[in-house]
């Protein structure tokens, strides 16, 4: 289960804290087993490094680069400070809570370092990444790209994910609003496009802001039915494969828009 998804979200993340003390080898310092983060000194450089040898070496993540960048980039300075704790574990992270829209996630880390490596980045690539949220997969991807252009709808989440990214330092970031679905056309054609959620088509406008011999990865479909897929643009085609199956949370204006039927 999903922290916040069901009732009892206090003691589940509880539990959840215990475990992410456990794998760093401290003890709360004080309150005991149900002490609340700010009670706690996590070791994160331990907790990332386990992060990557138990969840992404163990699903067959092999690219050094992609290896390399996870193991450089401080995952829990793009989470909110009271999940911090949380921030290495095998799960989506709520990052903006529902309200006028649908709640959204910090991709859980294994199926986002397989989509980063089914993209295939070269060093001299320009990339656009949809959906950056708070700016981690940006971060990321940043130190395998050339550039990337970091598209964000909702305002409060691009405003966090700019001060993130130059807080530490990610200057081959561009972070940009707009509707996901657009992409942005204004620094297109890319070498790569990554969406970052579930969605249940990919637009026609993002295959059109790909250049020749360019890549889009994205998952379709919902829950375990989900599958990651690879889209290759060679002259006015677009084809596809599937890669894996990938149940990640999905991304806010990505449905199939579904007519009266008489």
């Amino acid at each position: 289960m999903h922290p916040g998804s069901i009732p009892g979200e206090a003691s589940s993340r509880r539990v959840l804290l215990r475990w992410a003390t456990t794998v760093a080898g401290i003890r709360p310092l004080q309150g005991g087993h149900d002490a609340e983060p700010r009670t706690m000194t996590l070791d994160f450089t331990a907790l990332r490094t386990k992060m990557v040898d138990g969840q992404l070496r163990t699903t067959d993540v092999t690219d050094l680069a992609i290896l390399d960048a996870v193991l450089a980039v401080p995952r829990e300075e793009f989470v909110p400070s009271k999940l911090r704790p949380l921030a290495y574990i095998d799960e989506d992270i709520e990052i903006a809570p529902s309200g006028s829209g649908p709640a959204r996630y910090l991709m859980e880390p294994s199926p986002f370092a397989r989509l980063v490596q089914l993209a295939e980045i070269a060093p001299g690539d320009l990339v656009l990444d949809v959906g950056c949220g708070t700016g981690y997969s940006s971060a990321i991807l940043s130190r395998i790209a050339a550039s990337v252009i970091a598209l964000e709808e909702d305002a409060a989440l691009a405003e966090q994910a700019q001060a993130n990214l130059e807080r530490l330092g990610y200057h081959g970031v561009a972070v940009v609003r707009g509707p996901l679905v657009a992409g942005y056309a204004a620094e297109a054609p890319y070498d790569v496009i990554m969406i970052e959620g579930s969605v249940e088509v990919v637009p026609t406008a993002l295959f059109d802001q790909l250049k020749e011999g360019g890549r889009l990865v994205a998952v379709e479909g919902r829950g375990n039915a989900a599958v990651a897929k690879v889209y290759l643009k060679a002259g006015e085609a677009v084809s596809g494969r599937r890669a894996f199956n990938a149940a990640v949370r999905p991304l806010p204006g990505f449905e199939v828009v579904r007519e009266f039927e008489f």
